[in-house]
């Protein structure tokens, strides 16, 4: 049974949070609410979360999860950025945007895109996800909450718990937070790339 946790969309409530928190750090897998759609959750080194992750929504392994951030100085850790995609993705972050780069280090073998060791990353606009992150103290793992053969992501968390209630441990639900998900730009093969179009405006890009 995942545990529901009701969030306040403007002020969420910081032991409520500091609790989700506790839970990710120990192995929980979530659903949480972003700037653009909610999404699935988990600590960055969890494997269990990413198998889980692949088990609900049917991902093979060319598929790029992301690592959302809590600020640029956290996304720096994780990805390669140079001195050009450095101001483009500045100037739209925070936003609904997912950034496909090359990957450090830091970030597990089993989370990159097999051949092209890239990850994605973002920086949401959303006051609980940032609440969440502000104090996890890491990124999250994460990937749209889109089921198998839907063509939408669900947009009411108490429908959430109700489909998933067996497959993941809580879920955060802080209102509608809209089906769109985010714009997808790869900047790891030299030319920008709009892979996905979404909340975000592409045109920046373009």
């Amino acid at each position: 049974m995942a545990k529901y946790y009701d969030v306040h969309p403007d002020n969420p409530q910081p032991r409520t949070i500091a609790q989700i928190a506790d839970a990710v750090r120990l192995g929980a897998l979530i659903a949480y609410p972003t700037d653009s759609c909610y999404a699935l959750g988990c600590r960055v080194g969890s494997k269990d979360g990413v198998d889980r992750i692949r088990s609900i929504r049917r991902l093979d392994d060319r598929h790029h999860f992301t690592l959302v951030c809590q600020d640029f100085a956290q996304l720096g850790q994780f990805v390669r950025v140079d001195n050009d995609v450095f101001r483009a993705v500045k100037a739209s972050t925070p936003g609904s945007y997912t950034f496909i780069l090359p990957a450090t280090k830091e970030v597990p073998r089993a989370l990159m895109h097999p051949k092209k060791k890239t990850v994605g990353v973002r920086i949401p606009d959303h006051v609980v996800t940032q609440a969440l992150l502000a104090e996890l103290g890491e990124p999250l793992l994460s990937s749209t909450l889109l089921l198998p053969d839907e063509d939408e992501p669900m947009t009411q968390g108490w429908e959430i718990k109700d489909r998933l209630d067996h497959v993941v441990d809580a879920v955060l639900d802080s209102g509608d937070c809209g089906t769109e998900p985010t714009t997808v730009v790869d900047f790891s093969g030299g030319d920008v790339e709009i892979v996905r179009r979404g909340a975000g405006d592409p045109s920046r890009f373009e």
